[in-house]
């Protein structure tokens, strides 16, 4: 399911205990050439996987090194496990959600800076990779989410370009109006990896500028909106819809719109060809224009054998031409501002995705927000939106454990 690869995984106390007991030894990691590295993927698909290797391998080649590309099935869990057995990977994707938790503990290296193109990538990126004011690990591509919609359904409902929705009012309308007895009007994932985006467009959030906000005034008007929404009948979950994710429910045409990133794109031309749909930018909210922005970092161990071939091989793959490859192989936004212009100029029809870089949050992702991020999805699963205070207040309370912990 697509949108796994954006939710938040929790992060169990036994994983943290098992990155603390261990951590990687190693020398300078002086050479650059005549090294064997091993470089750890999350792959949304094989499309992902063919292109990375075929990258690391025309690298290797240039430079006299080998490399072995392995598509995780489980990320999280293979990436613990090879740090609690001492043997991680030489380079390996390092998730948004994770990111922290990894620098807090000290087992990534903080190279970014020390890249010919570190001052290239986009500002909203570096502070997604930085911690205490080191910018770690390079961001491998970007995705923002944005507004799908399905024209046959729009224009079936009377709908033209005049009506696509820039506020909440207007999103609420449309989605009212291409509500019929087959589809729902809009769907997106129940998780706060989406419902997260509305608290930001609230002029909302769960943590700013080092303070716990989960419960404030802002995001109760958002999850309020939303709760509007599903009462209208014009809102409904993947779940609602028996689909396994928003993706999903578009394609079969059980939602006219939907809530999701660029890799929609992919899943569209592979598993439903005939869809026809355009992606604009989420509507502003009361607080104004807010979308969240997701990455993962190439993330090398810290004082790894190898850490100068690798850091090489990270210079090679975050290169606009490359970058931009990569987009077209399966979809993603170069990191960088010369690459994600590019990447506007070069598919016009993903220009919304780029432009909400501008204004995107970065979903909290301090060391131990990810079992809160959990805990809250799994309330949203039972408690549902109708009493914010229900939700939030846990939230509030599990997140400022986790920050003071973090803190402490």
């Amino acid at each position: 399911m697509r949108t796994s690869q954006w939710s938040a995984v929790a992060v169990a106390t036994g994983l943290v205990i098992t990155l603390a007991a261990c951590s990687p030894g190693g020398n300078d990691g002086g050479e650059t050439s005549g090294q064997d590295l091993s470089i750890l993927i999350g792959s949304s698909g094989q499309a992902e996987t063919d292109a990375v290797t075929q990258a690391a391998e025309a690298w290797a080649e240039e430079t006299g090194n080998t490399v072995e590309v392995i598509a995780a099935n489980d990320l999280v869990q293979q990436l613990g496990q090879g740090f609690s057995g001492n043997n991680p990977p030489d380079l390996f994707y390092m998730p948004w959600d994770q990111f922290q938790t990894y620098a807090d503990q000290g087992f990534i290296e903080p190279y970014a800076e020390d890249l010919e193109n570190a001052g290239d990538f986009l500002p909203a990126l570096r502070e997604q990779f930085t911690y205490d004011d080191q910018f770690y690990c390079a961001p491998k591509d970007f995705s923002t989410l944005g507004l799908q919609i399905n024209t046959d359904a729009w224009e079936a409902a009377g709908l033209t370009d005049a009506d696509v929705p820039t506020d909440w009012d207007g999103l609420q309308s449309v989605a009212e109006q291409l509500t019929t007895g087959d589809q729902v009007g809009l769907s997106m994932g129940r998780e706060y990896q989406r419902i997260g985006a509305f608290m930001g467009q609230a002029g909302g959030g769960v943590y700013e500028d080092g303070e716990v906000t989960a419960d404030s005034p802002e995001n109760a008007e958002a999850l309020e909106y939303l709760q509007g929404l599903i009462d209208a009948g014009a809102l409904a979950y993947p779940q609602d819809l028996e689909a396994g994710w928003a993706g999903e429910a578009f394609g079969l045409g059980r939602a006219a719109m939907v809530i999701e990133g660029p890799w929609i794109n992919g899943a569209m031309v592979n598993d439903f060809p005939d869809r026809e749909f355009i992606s604009v930018e989420l509507p502003e909210g009361p607080g104004g224009p807010a979308t969240f922005a997701f990455s993962n970092c190439w993330g090398i161990p810290a004082g790894s054998d190898t850490r100068d071939a690798a850091v090489d091989l990270v210079e090679y793959l975050t290169a606009d031409e490359q970058q931009l490859g990569f987009a077209e192989a399966f979809g993603v936004i170069p990191s960088t501002e010369s690459g994600s212009a590019a990447y506007a100029e070069q598919f016009p029809e993903n220009a919304a995705f780029v432009a909400g870089v501008e204004y995107a949050q970065s979903p909290v992702a301090f060391a131990g927000a990810a079992a809160a991020v959990a805990d809250f999805n799994s309330s949203l699963e039972t408690q549902g939106l109708a009493d914010p205070a229900a939700v939030l207040g846990p939230f509030q309370e599990n997140l400022q454990a986790a920050a003071d912990e973090a803190n402490g």
